[in-house]
């Protein structure tokens, strides 16, 4: 018991639509909005003192419940209906750490696992703000024994994590920039010959190339469709050709969790090392090419990593999913902060003690959501920066806090710039919460 826990007394939610400037295409979907989800909630620590935290992330529909026979619109507006019954529960007379407070949250079952850990993820996402600011202190200086009532044996269950808190696995020297993942999604145009006349004349770039020019990119992440061969190839030859032609360094291709066995995804390789072997090298990660429900698909990928390395992405709902996939062969796994900060914490540091190497990737998180996103890769250390695609698809709707944080929203020279956030809370300066 410390006088730095808290209890929770109010939480609010509010919804905002974005309309994206362009469509991206993942998997067998193509999206063209999003709905945001804000939360406020209020905490009082055994002191007395009372403040206000903020999460925030897109309910990413396409990205959380795939489905081919429920509309769009029905199953957000069922996140929606989510998220507003998530508040009052979160509500407690209970005095805990935010750890202790995130772990042990009951999340409901109405809607599949991925879409509710996406929605639980703002709530949790403003408890750990809301901790640091009533504490007056870097949310990141509280995941020790001076602010933590436990131990990770506590939630591992584990004795070979006694006296470990997850500070124990961030970084020594905390990074002020970060290098920058670009997305390139499957409908996404690749240079000024494919151009049809109905791109956006918004000031923003179109193509690929453009972007890099733009940016200053060098690392790109190239989703695919993980069950057409040919244009999965295909894809990846005219990317790594730009990639050598614009002095972009790194890959990582996407298969969105489309792929059934290892045979599809090592042919491909294959393949490429023999067509493009300076594209194969470039290629630093593979990212989460099988099914997401890792129990249900227990596929031995030992084949696939062997080649490059296999980052979990959805199916690393937690760190016991972590755990199996590291049995099954995978040796990596892309944190997000929209499955629950406690969450992609405990995922991080039992990663990163058996030897799993990691990675931060968004859900093209706009405004707020992309404050803590980064604050993550930060701090918890990464095979090469974070990923941050908000500025391709819907960068206006950040405009008011690109004000305050101009390389955070705009990237520049590759990379994202984080020096002007708060050491209060999360990172959000008073302005941004306002």
């Amino acid at each position: 018991m410390k006088n730095t826990d808290v209890c929770i007394k109010n939480v609010e939610t509010e919804f905002w639509p974005i309309k994206m400037r362009l469509p991206l295409k993942f998997g067998s979907s193509v999206i063209e909005s999003i709905t945001c989800c804000r939360v406020k909630m209020t905490v009082m620590n055994r002191d007395g003192r009372i403040a206000c935290g903020v999460g925030e992330t897109p309910l990413s529909v396409g990205w959380g419940w795939p489905s081919a026979d429920l509309s769009f619109e029905y199953r957000e507006e069922k996140m929606v209906e989510f998220c507003r019954k998530l508040a009052p529960m979160w509500v407690t007379d209970e005095f805990k750490d935010h750890m202790t407070h995130g772990n042990d949250f009951e999340l409901p079952h109405d809607i599949p696992h991925l879409a509710a850990l996406i929605s639980n993820s703002a709530f949790d996402l403003a408890l750990h703000d809301a901790f640091g600011r009533v504490n007056g202190v870097n949310t990141y200086n509280t995941y020790n024994a001076d602010f933590m009532n436990h131990d990770l044996s506590y939630f591992y269950d584990d004795e070979a994590f006694a006296g470990k808190y997850p500070q124990d696995y961030f970084v020594n020297d905390v990074p002020q920039q970060i290098p920058v993942w670009h997305l390139v999604g499957g409908k996404d145009l690749l240079t000024d010959a494919e151009r049809t006349g109905s791109e956006p004349d918004d000031g923003y770039p179109v193509t690929l190339e453009d972007w890099i020019e733009s940016d200053g990119l060098f690392c790109l992440k190239i989703k695919l469709t993980g069950n057409d061969r040919a244009w999965d190839l295909e894809r990846l030859l005219k990317v790594g050709e730009i990639a050598g032609k614009y002095g972009v360094k790194y890959l990582s291709p996407d298969f969105n969790c489309l792929v059934k066995t290892p045979e599809y995804v090592n042919s491909i390789l294959d393949e490429l090392k023999k067509l493009a072997p300076s594209v194969y090298d470039k290629l630093i990660y593979v990212e989460q090419p099988f099914p997401y429900d890792l129990e249900a698909n227990q596929i031995d990928i030992h084949s696939v990593s062997a080649r490059k390395p296999v980052f979990m992405d959805e199916s690393a709902h937690n760190w016991k999913f972590v755990k199996l996939g590291l049995k099954l062969g995978w040796n990596g796994v892309a944190l997000k902060v929209c499955k629950s900060q406690t969450g992609a914490l405990l995922s991080a540091c039992w990663a990163k003690e058996h030897n799993m190497q990691l990675m931060v990737q968004d859900l093209s998180n706009p405004a707020l959501a992309i404050i803590p996103h980064c604050r993550l890769a930060q701090y918890i250390g990464t095979i090469m920066g974070v990923e941050c695609n908000a500025a391709q698809f819907y960068p206006e709707a950040s405009a008011e806090f690109a004000v305050r944080h101009p390389y955070l929203y705009k990237r520049q020279n590759g990379m994202v710039d984080l020096s002007t956030l708060s050491n209060i809370g999360l990172g959000y300066t008073e302005a941004d919460i306002i």
